[in-house]
């Protein structure tokens, strides 16, 4: 099925609840934790979802998925399109129901989620990052035909990233915004769906790094665009763009999307390694970067929008990063 032809619509709030209870037992209820502030800070929030049994918030979307996927589709096995957390998610659930797990992944890829992705029983196929990203927009690649899990746009996958959306609410209602990392969109939007559905207004931005920010190149065009981007050490986002069925979600229900560099991304791992004891993966500190970095977010049309004021809850999304890069990050050294 071609991207063109494929429609997306934002989970119920039914839905989100019923991924709730497929996810129970799997993905764990991870904890919302305040940063010990500095003076003059305003007060940040970091949810914890680099401690869920993968390291990331992908557990949720892949666990629903496989619940919901028919019976006859998984017997011939699973498979994914993934940089490292989605395939992981897919693979320890594929051998928790015992059938056969395959990823197609791009050839930048850190080995460190290669190997994680093979000690759970996963077959990598490694391919250049031009044919994975087609993949994603295909949804098809030839010589895999058991139950596809796209990690961005499956309407369960998005679902079950809703229920982390569901935590933040009972843990802080009084949010004033929800910041998450923007990948493909799965997961703020998925946080974004929930907290609209709820009633609750609390606005998600979603955050990017410059060197690849294919959300804010088309929240300024009014459209999907794809961009020219740079590899970084922040590799779980910053793709070269915004899936076409991604947009009219995104556009819809995400606030806005705050830029930040790779060395504000660095400087916020640093922070969370030595004021919380967390260690994230770059993806995962973008959120705090961009709410340490306090800029304007871009919002449809190219227009500016300022964080709110009051607490700040920062999606910290996986932890899985290689320990010489948070050695080298620690340490200030070159990348």
């Amino acid at each position: 099925m071609s991207a063109g032809a494929f429609i997306l619509n934002a989970p119920t709030l039914e839905q989100i609840h019923a991924a709730r209870e497929n996810v129970r037992g799997i993905a764990v209820r991870t904890p919302l934790i305040a940063l010990p502030a500095r003076s003059g800070e305003r007060e940040i929030w970091l949810k914890l979802e680099n401690l869920q049994p993968i390291g990331s918030f992908k557990i949720r979307g892949g666990a629903n998925a496989l619940a919901l996927a028919p019976s006859d589709a998984l017997a011939k096995g699973v498979w994914t399109a993934s940089a490292g957390n989605m395939a992981q998610a897919v693979a320890w659930c594929a051998r928790l129901e015992g059938v056969p797990c395959s990823v197609v992944v791009p050839d930048r890829a850190p080995r460190a989620k290669l190997d994680a992705i093979e000690r759970l029983g996963g077959r990598c196929i490694v391919v250049p990052f031009d044919r994975w990203w087609q993949v994603l927009v295909e949804r098809r690649f030839d010589g895999l035909d058991g139950h596809f899990v796209h990690p961005v746009s499956d309407p369960a996958v998005i679902a079950g990233n809703g229920t982390v959306g569901l935590e933040i609410l009972e843990d802080l209602p009084d949010a004033a915004a929800v910041l998450v990392p923007y990948g493909g969109g799965g997961l703020s939007c998925g946080i974004a769906a929930a907290l609209t559905a709820t009633g609750s207004g609390v606005p998600t931005f979603a955050c990017e790094v410059d060197v690849a920010a294919p959300l804010a190149a088309s929240l300024r065009a009014g459209s999907a665009q794809r961009i020219e981007h740079r590899t970084s050490f922040v590799d779980g986002i910053g793709g070269s763009a915004v899936l076409a069925e991604m947009w009219p979600l995104a556009s819809e229900l995400l606030a806005g999307t705050c830029v930040v560099s790779v060395d504000e991304v660095a400087a916020a791992i640093r922070a969370l390694v030595m004021r919380a004891r967390v260690v994230a993966e770059g993806a995962g500190a973008a959120a705090l970067a961009a709410a340490f970095a306090g800029r304007d977010a871009t919002t449809i049309g190219g227009a500016q929008l300022p964080l709110p004021e009051g607490p700040l809850v920062c999606v910290v999304s996986g932890g899985n990063l290689d320990p010489a890069k948070l050695a080298a990050i620690l340490e200030e050294r070159p990348l």
